[in-house]
């Protein structure tokens, strides 16, 4: 498998593309920018996952949608969210298309397929309503949930550090320590690395 770390947006969100035998999907297109588009061409691109419905997250829905007819996948709670992105772009001066509606709903234990390499779906609210992580062989995409040094905003609708929190301690840190963390924002890190130099985890969770 390939995966490919696209920047995306004012707010620097790492949009993941990853392949396998011929295939692709996307993970939280926050715009559908040539460097992503690009990475897609020559796919089969079967699937747009989002783990949330932020703006940031989901702004390159409807133009990926469009131009590779790939099915659109979430969580039902984020669904009202995905539902405002047009509105939620126009409080940040971003142009941005609405989401087109999911066409299949995720939730615990789901598997998402790309190639021969299967994703297990994980719950992990309290950055937003719905939020979900993918876990793969040695690694999470884990939206806004863990970040190196940091932890997901909860300050926003349908935030709760308590239930973050919750979702850190049983989504994230029953990951064995080399597991790397694919963030929706920043550089990469590691379960190990968070457990042990995290400000968060080592306040709530120790």
């Amino acid at each position: 498998m390939e995966i490919i770390s696209c920047v995306t947006t004012l707010f620097g969100e790492n949009c993941y593309i990853l392949k396998d035998g011929g295939e692709a999907i996307v993970v939280d297109p926050g715009e559908a920018t040539d460097e992503v588009m690009d990475a897609l061409e020559g796919c089969t691109v079967t699937a747009l996952v989002n783990t949330h419905g932020h703006i940031d997250h989901v702004g390159g829905n409807a133009a990926i949608v469009k131009k590779f007819g790939c099915e659109l996948l979430c969580h039902v709670e984020a669904v009202e969210m995905m539902k405002s992105v047009k509105l939620q772009g126009q409080k940040y001066g971003m142009d941005v298309e609405d989401s087109p509606a999911p066409d299949r709903l995720l939730d615990e234990g789901d598997i998402v397929k790309v190639g021969s390499m299967e994703l297990k779906v994980v719950n992990c609210p309290g950055h937003a309503p719905g939020h979900i992580a993918l876990v793969g062989e040695g690694f999470v995409i884990g939206g806004d949930v863990l970040f190196q040094g940091s932890i997901g905003r909860t300050d926003l609708p349908g935030g709760s550090l308590e239930v973050l929190m919750t979702s850190i301690k049983d989504a994230f840190m029953t990951l064995p320590d080399d597991t790397v963390v694919l963030s929706g924002h920043g550089p990469n890190t590691t379960i190990g690395h968070e457990r042990m130099t995290n400000p968060f985890i080592l306040q709530y969770l120790s």
